[in-house]
């Protein structure tokens, strides 16, 4: 094995956000990204379909609920069931793993509710210093 593999398979045991190639960036973009955040703060509350959970997020496009479901079921966060009826019926849930990151962005999401008030009288007063 040569060294550039032997890095990355370092990487993937423990993970290293800084290192370019490192898998964990791609986890980070998923879990962090806006929708990201609200698919798993949402599950946090139950299995959802998937036009339930849509409805819920407001302002998220099919495809790109689509595509963040994916993402987070292939990394082991959300689980996808698809029951053999018609018209079909697919409802997601939270996996273990998912649980303890939903714990996460859902502190940060708490956090940010909480400030909001802050952030947008910081907001507005560098704006308007800068105006």
């Amino acid at each position: 094995m040569n060294s550039q593999n032997q890095t990355l398979t370092e990487m993937m045991r423990e993970g290293n956000l800084f290192a370019e190639q490192c898998p964990s960036r791609d986890v980070l973009k998923h879990v962090t990204s806006r929708w990201g955040v609200l698919i798993l703060v949402a599950l946090r509350e139950g299995t959802f379909r998937f036009s339930d959970l849509r409805r819920k997020m407001g302002g998220v496009s099919e495809k790109m609920l689509a595509q963040s479901l994916q993402a987070l079921e292939l990394d082991g966060f959300i689980n996808r069931v698809s029951l053999p009826v018609v018209p079909p019926h697919v409802e997601y849930s939270l996996t273990p793993l998912g649980e303890q990151v939903s714990e996460k962005v859902g502190a940060l999401a708490d956090w940010i509710e909480s400030n909001l008030p802050t952030v947008m009288a910081q907001r507005e007063q560098r704006s308007d210093a800068s105006s």
